[in-house]
């Protein structure tokens, strides 16, 4: 269980909360095999940052940045390096938990991302381009609840204007009382990141790392099998050359899915009769549901509507 911080706290300075703070983060550095385009082989490093969350050694970075690695390596702010395992991760909420065998690290207070508000102090702590361990930028939460879309996946974060960069993926989003509030995203692909700063909320790290730390995965997630994509702007209109916004069909994943006669390019009008205009409309019917449970769809292809059913996987 993540253990939360006392939120009556004495608000601090920036340079107080990096010398409490910087401690509990640490340098990621990783490698993994790749092959060309002759099918030679060859060792691929990447970098990242990490937040030790117990003195025992358990880290907790982004999934995106340890995907695929078959050597992962940390060093502390002493410069200590330690060999890390890969206790579990999450890709939908880009969240991996890690294990060094190591005893009186200096964990984060973990604090209340419900309870930041916009206009206070942030603090990013982390590792700059891949080079740059230790850094700290202050800004202020812009947003507490920034919708998104990173690599396909809608995702609720806090934003910041704090310098982030990449290599800042996994570092520490800390509150003006020093307390960690967010682990940092910080990938060029996302929608609008350019200037900006995010992190994944700590009551997102709450509901995940328990998970990942007892299973090595997060369970009971139920899904539709389909993948979906969410058009909200003109300008996507244009780029995927579709005349009305909406969540369209992107890709078939399951054979329950497959069953139901959707395909790519579909656009859902209705689940379980709800009026379905965003993605989040989706999430909402669908939250709660069970694997086996039937959703009723209604949707548009080529201006005309069609109704299935589609058993949940």
């Amino acid at each position: 269980e993540i253990e939360v911080g006392d939120w009556s706290s004495d608000v601090c300075s920036s340079d107080l909360i990096a010398s409490q703070a910087g401690p509990s983060v640490v340098e990621i550095r990783t490698e993994s095999v790749g092959t060309d385009g002759w099918l030679r082989q060859y060792v691929k490093k990447g970098a990242g940052s990490g937040v030790i969350i117990s003195k025992d050694g358990y880290i907790v970075t982004n999934h995106h940045v340890i995907a695929n690695a078959n050597r992962i390596e940390i060093t502390t702010s002493d410069k200590k390096v330690y060999k890390a395992k890969l206790v579990g991760d999450d890709a939908q909420t880009d969240l991996a938990l890690l294990k060094v065998s190591a005893n009186n690290l200096t964990p984060a207070t973990i604090g209340r991302s419900d309870k930041v508000a916009v206009g206070e102090l942030a603090v990013v702590i982390g590792n700059p381009l891949g080079e740059l361990g230790g850094s700290v930028s202050a800004g202020i939460i812009s947003a507490k609840d920034r919708k998104i879309t990173i690599d396909k996946k809608n995702m609720k974060l806090i934003q910041t204007d704090a310098t982030v960069n990449p290599g800042n993926s996994g570092g520490g989003m800390f509150n003006q009382y020093g307390q960690l509030i967010g682990i940092v995203v910080a990938k060029s692909s996302g929608t609008g990141i350019g200037g900006l700063g995010f992190a994944i909320p700590t009551t997102t790290l709450r509901d995940v790392l328990p998970q990942l730390k007892k299973n090595g995965k997060v369970t009971g997630r139920v899904g539709m099998g389909i993948e979906m994509l969410d058009i909200q702007s003109n300008m996507d209109l244009q780029k995927y050359r579709v005349e009305k916004k909406g969540v369209y069909i992107l890709n078939i994943k399951t054979r329950k899915a497959l069953k139901s006669g959707l395909i790519s390019g579909d656009r859902i009008v209705s689940v379980n009769g709800k009026s379905i205009e965003k993605l989040e409309d989706i999430e909402k019917v669908i939250k709660g549901k069970k694997v086996g449970d039937k959703l009723k769809i209604k949707f548009e292809r080529r201006n005309e509507s069609i109704s299935t059913t589609l058993e949940r996987g």
